[in-house]
């Protein structure tokens, strides 16, 4: 292999783990609830059924029929109680109904405080999706680093790869902050 190949494999592995730990910070937003319903609020949601515990996507359809309402329809209607029992107890807030068929999730207008709680929790996440980036970043430098020490990559290589590392990185860092802009447009918009 070449020294720009050595190189292109380890930017290339950091830009799929990059990637990665952006679209963990989109989902982890995602779950962070604003004034409308959405249904990434529940669908990782682990409920207690058959024995097991299973995410609320693979037990039920989520719909949003209105903006301020979430509709649960389990596959198995058997399994209504186990889902309502899980929704209590998440840290949601929300208190469902159930009309036998169906659980239904009212999202009452939020506060202007808890608005403002739920931004810095936003901020959080992102500053977590932004730590994940850079550790990358650092473990792809390194890399490169041993990769010139064993002799497999010369210092313009080595120098040309870490440029394109640190754009990488910018890159992906806007997107997190991208990302958090909007959340916080969505939680602040009342």
């Amino acid at each position: 292999m070449s020294d720009e190949d050595l190189a292109a494999l380890v930017l290339g592995e950091a830009r799929e783990k990059m990637a990665k730990a952006l679209d963990h910070t989109r989902s982890e937003l995602a779950g962070i609830r604003s004034g409308r319903a959405s249904a990434a609020l529940v669908e990782r949601l682990e409920v207690e059924v058959y024995g097991a515990k299973m995410e609320l996507r693979q037990l039920a359809s989520l719909s949003v029929p209105e903006p301020r309402l979430l509709v649960i329809a389990p596959y198995d209607k058997s399994t209504i109680g186990a889902i309502e029992k899980a929704v209590q107890q998440s840290d949601l807030g929300l208190t469902p109904s159930n009309d036998g068929a169906v659980v239904r999730l009212a999202f009452p207008p939020l506060t202007e405080e808890r608005r403002r709680e739920l931004v810095k929790v936003a901020r959080h996440k992102a500053e977590e999706g932004r730590v994940a980036v850079r550790n990358l970043r650092r473990a792809a430098r390194h890399e490169l680093e041993g990769l010139e020490r064993d002799g497999s990559l010369s210092a313009d290589d080595l120098e040309r790869a870490e440029r394109e590392l640190e754009r990488l990185t910018h890159e992906m860092v806007e997107a997190v902050d991208g990302v958090l802009a909007h959340k916080e447009r969505e939680l602040l918009e009342v």
